[in-house]
């Protein structure tokens, strides 16, 4: 077994949340030595891309890098790239790295993000059967849809969406299998999902909604994919976006308490002294919402990435940000801030039937979060609403002339 090394501060998972943390520890002032450790060949990149213009040929994958790659360099970061990570030893203080290596550590952050969940399902391992995660993933998926092939799209999720949108871009047909009611029903409901349905519809997309697929058929590769219902849909290829798994593996066996995620508080710090968490697979405790969130968006990678790095340098303040995310899908853009799981009323300003409107999820008088079709600008200026969690007039939500700012403190 190696020697071990000195390295006062390692981040495992060279991915845009990793990459935040090590931005933000040299523009702030921490001087000491960084090792980021990653399993994929490349440097910290955005993965929103993936499913959008890198997969429809319209951006390079070095347009996606957070930094240049002799950024790293330059600011003293050491990158240990197509490297895996396999456990980390708190009482030792190491990290195991895949072939023996054992790399020490003065304090570890683990930004291992997730994995694509697979289908179990019959003729599930065949030839044409892809997820969408990794520049590769893209890669192959754009290789393989040529204009005029069918395409089966499982899952209408955000990526599902957004690869089914890109795909009839690219002159694919597309079936999409959901096992809701609507596109997107997780996140938006019923309401807003249904206006996505009928986005999706006008470009040519077949839903078969309440349903999942039951197998695939082929012979090598797949042909077709039959869903629980019965109904067998031939296609020349499939994208899985059933969503991740976090990649937790690494603190097995330690105090690191795991529940869907690597569980932190409000500072992104494990119970185990010395081990922080951020991104896709962190579950973290959030003021605002006063509940364990994980989040799996790409604006939450960059400002929990950094807002562990302060807390590693004695530096944190508790991370209540709102989390907000977009979709662009054909010439559509949705914006989304907050988090409701459920609400009492949805409060709509805007016309649904021209497709430029936004809609505030109320919980007994407070907006929990916000949703903007092709209207971003009330959605982003939610954000304090949402924060300060104050009930307010839905009229006032409603009313075009009303800045959502200068409702808080406002009574209903």
């Amino acid at each position: 077994m190696a020697t071990a090394q000195g390295h006062p501060l390692v981040i495992v998972g060279a991915n845009l949340t990793a990459g935040a943390a090590a931005t933000t520890l040299r523009t702030e002032g921490f001087d000491g030595d960084i090792l980021m450790i990653g399993a994929e060949p490349h440097p910290p990149y955005e993965r929103p891309p993936l499913s959008k213009e890198y997969l429809r040929g319209e951006a390079t994958a070095e347009s996606s890098f957070l930094h240049p790659e002799d950024w790293y360099e330059e600011n003293g970061v050491e990158l240990r790239l197509s490297t895996r990570a396999i456990r980390i030893d708190p009482i030792e203080g190491v990290v195991e790295l895949e072939g023996g290596e054992r790399v020490r550590y003065e304090r570890v952050l683990v930004a291992t993000g997730g994995r694509n969940r697979k289908l179990s399902v019959p003729g599930a391992d065949l030839e044409g059967i892809y997820g969408l995660r990794t520049i590769e993933d893209a890669d192959r998926i754009k290789a393989d849809a040529v204009p005029g092939r069918k395409a089966v799209v499982v899952g209408a999720g955000f990526i599902g969406s957004e690869v089914a949108a890109s795909l009839r871009r690219m002159a694919v047909e597309v079936d999409v299998v959901e096992i809701f009611e609507v596109p997107l029903f997780r996140v938006v409901g019923r309401e807003i999902g249904r206006v996505y349905e009928a986005i999706h519809r006008d470009e040519g997309v077949r839903f078969h909604f309440d349903q999942v697929v039951g197998r695939f058929e082929g012979t090598g590769r797949v042909e077709s994919a039959v869903t629980s219902r019965g109904t067998r849909i031939d296609c020349d290829l499939v994208v899985v976006g059933i969503g991740i798994q976090p990649n937790t593996e690494l603190v097995s066996g330690t105090r690191v308490a795991v529940d869907n995620g690597i569980v932190v508080d409000e500072l992104c710090r494990t119970g185990v002294p010395g081990i922080y968490a951020a991104g896709d697979v962190a579950n973290h405790f959030h003021p605002v919402f006063e509940r364990r969130l994980r989040v799996e968006h790409w604006d939450n990678a960059l400002k929990q990435g950094a807002a562990a790095a302060r807390s590693m340098m004695g530096r944190g303040t508790p991370f209540d940000d709102p989390h907000w995310f977009w979709s662009d899908q054909y010439e559509h853009n949705l914006q989304y801030i907050g988090f409701a799981e459920e609400w009492d009323e949805l409060a709509i300003r805007g016309s649904i039937e021209q497709r430029s409107f936004a809609g505030f999820y109320l919980k007994d008088g407070a907006v929990k979060a916000a949703v903007g079709v092709n209207r971003g600008k009330d959605v982003r200026r939610t954000r304090e609403l949402i924060r300060s969690g104050v009930p307010v007039d839905p009229e006032a939500l409603r009313d075009e002339d009303v800045d959502p700012r200068t409702l808080i403190g406002s009574q209903r």
